[in-house]
């Protein structure tokens, strides 16, 4: 008798505990099924970071180095570890639009699993469901988890540091927060101080209430700063110390070195927006010309992108801090509060008033954050539901919520008109549903479900029609909003067409909207470079489209002093290097690499193509 009354309580878990797995489940194969699904659509997605991840499989100094082509001329202009993670799979499993992409959706699914646990460890499954819910579709989200940029896996890694701060401020442990500074390290490898936005929230909730003395908090905190250190610096160490006449020109960089660029291109530049790197021609803002300022998260740019539940995510922010205001120092709900509180305020803030380049999907790094404070301070709130006040605060939130996500439906008025509709509906009715007080566990089921609907139906449309569009270098999520178009500023050729068939579905060769003679002119060149341009935007997509090294010249935006001129003539004299690709009109007139081989050589018309042959000069004039 005492076994079977000893028993009983966990016998009775054991169906929540399948019911809660089951929900677990449904969440990250519905997630994997949105990010991977049709997945090739968008072929080489952006093709900067694909002609990377191609030349790094062929050449292992190119891997370490992160170098855009297999010469090693420049680096591309972040660090290298999210094309580790693309190439190490296209290694694996042969390079292709799948092999390199797929990595980057388990990305995604890794991600909402991460913020599942993080917020299921304070909170519960149920607030640890509706966080990974919003972190799964919201459309940035969705975005970024289907593209190559290395915003995907910084979210990844910085969502990871968050989870090892949860586990450390549980017991006092400076092993997790080691771990949490390990994993932000590896963050600077891939978009460099991007993963650092996160720090202060993390170690607010550290210092605030992990349960040991004050000066042993603040010791641990140093030590994770040096972990940080350590897993971001071996890399720039070794880079600096390699002679600079053995690598690859650091892309981006002033002075050919990796701290200049994360200070400065990567850094200072950005956000102040006097980077001297700057694509010439360019909008101030970067290719989506948003204005800098506190409204910036809210507006037609990228409102629809990240902030469908962040009105909420504040006002949860500062209910759950009031509703825990008198709780002990240690109290693990507040800790994750300030944690996701602080995480969304330092993030919006610096993303709202970056005045360099800004790109609207980068505030994929802000829905953790979003995610985190609508789960767990739902949540809380949710238990004040038979309270009078508690009732009234859920019905604001959620006509808050309904009347914003009509606002952003009405950005696209030609998607889905009768949407905001049925959103309005939804909410309406989850309001009544508050106010009439639901007792009972079915009528809370049914609250709840009114609630979520309101709340996700409109970003889960968005997110569909995100999955379902091929996107290029510089995509937006969600259908397009009567001021711009879907992939504005693209760096792709004009007749790129990333929905077209491949021009070879067995080995994923698109032509890219080149003309086959000038692939085959490439394919058949047979010296060390196929060929030559200035910039490489302007490199990459005739790489990929015949699978053959094109030399970049200048980086990204063909500013570099990588190749010199000089250097451009030896290995033009030396046969390294066949044809030279004249590039965009932007980049003509300033290289002078162009001004040289257009005054000593012929060029020709390929493909629609104007191509220089380099071992037939024009005429015997010397080389200067």
């Amino acid at each position: 008798m005492t076994a079977t009354v000893a028993e009983s309580p966990r016998i009775s878990a054991l169906p929540q505990i399948r019911r809660d797995r089951l929900a677990l489940s449904v969440l990250l194969v519905t997630t994997a099924a949105l990010y991977v699904s049709d997945l090739g659509a968008s072929r080489y997605s952006n093709t900067y970071y694909s002609g990377a991840v191609w030349s790094m499989t062929q050449n292992w100094k190119a891997f370490f180095f992160g170098s855009f082509d297999t010469g090693n001329i420049t680096t591309t202009d972040k660090p290298p570890g999210s094309l580790w993670l693309m190439v190490l799979s296209s290694r694996i499993f042969g390079f292709s639009p799948w092999s390199m992409l797929v990595p980057i959706a388990l990305t995604g699914v890794a991600t909402v699993a991460v913020v599942y646990a993080t917020v299921r460890r304070v909170s519960g499954p149920d607030a640890a469901l509706l966080a990974g819910a919003v972190m799964a579709l919201t459309p940035v989200a969705v975005l970024m988890f289907r593209m190559n940029n290395p915003d995907a896996l910084t979210t990844l890694l910085m969502v990871g540091a968050a989870y090892t701060t949860v586990r450390a401020i549980e017991s006092a442990s400076t092993r997790w927060l080691l771990l949490a500074g390990v994993l932000l390290g590896f963050g600077f490898l891939t978009k460099m101080g991007q993963a650092f936005m996160v720090v202060p929230a993390l170690a607010l909730a550290y210092l605030v209430a992990a349960p040991t003395g004050l000066w042993r908090r603040i010791g641990q905190l140093l030590a994770s700063g040096v972990a940080i250190v350590v897993a971001g610096g071996w890399w720039v160490a070794t880079v600096e110390l390699w002679p600079s006449d053995d690598r690859p020109y650091i892309g981006g960089s002033a002075d050919n070195s990796v701290l200049d660029l994360a200070l400065d291109y990567n850094g200072v530049g950005r956000l102040v927006g006097d980077d001297k790197h700057v694509v010439t021609g360019a909008t101030p803002g970067g290719g989506f010309a948003s204005t800098p300022g506190i409204g910036r998260m809210f507006s037609d740019e990228v409102g629809s992108q990240v902030a469908w539940l962040l009105p909420a995510a504040l006002i949860l922010l500062l209910i759950g801090l009031w509703l825990t205001r008198r709780a002990p120092r240690t109290d693990r709900i507040r800790a994750s509060v300030l944690m996701w509180g602080a995480w969304t305020l330092v993030t919006g803030l610096i993303l709202s008033f970056v005045a360099g380049d800004f790109h609207s999907y980068i505030t994929v790094t802000l829905v953790p954050g979003i995610a985190g404070l609508v789960g767990i301070g739902g949540r809380e709130l949710w238990k004040l539901r038979e309270t009078q006040h508690g009732r009234i605060a859920l019905s604001v939130i959620v006509a808050l919520t309904t009347a914003w996500s009509v606002v952003l439906l009405e950005r696209s008025p030609n998607f889905l008109p009768w949407l905001r509709w049925l959103v309005i509906s939804f909410g309406v009715i989850s309001v009544i549903a508050l106010l009439a007080r639901p007792a009972g566990r079915h009528r809370e089921t049914t609250a709840v479900a009114l609630i979520m609907l309101t709340a996700l139906l409109a970003p889960f449309a968005y997110a569909i029609d995100t999955a379902a569009t091929p996107h290029g270098s510089k995509p937006l999520a969600g259908p397009p909003a009567d001021h711009g178009v879907k992939d504005d500023d693209s760096d792709e050729p004009a007749d790129f067409d990333p929905s077209s068939p491949s021009g070879d579905s067995a080995l994923f060769t698109p032509q890219l909207g080149f003309d086959p003679a000038f692939i085959t002119l490439l394919q058949q060149a047979g010296t060390k470079w196929s060929a030559a341009t200035v910039g490489c935007r302007d490199a990459a997509v005739p790489s990929l489209a015949s699978l053959t090294p094109v030399m970049c010249i200048g980086g990204f935006n063909g500013n570099d002093p990588a190749p010199t001129l000089e250097q451009f003539q030896q290995f033009s004299a030396t046969r390294q290097v066949h044809y030279f690709v004249l590039p965009e009109p932007s980049h003509r007139s300033k290289s002078p690499v162009t001004k040289w081989v257009q005054a000593n050589y012929l060029g020709s018309d390929v493909g629609g193509q104007m191509v220089y042959d380099l071992t037939v000069p024009a005429s015997p004039q010397p080389q200067r």
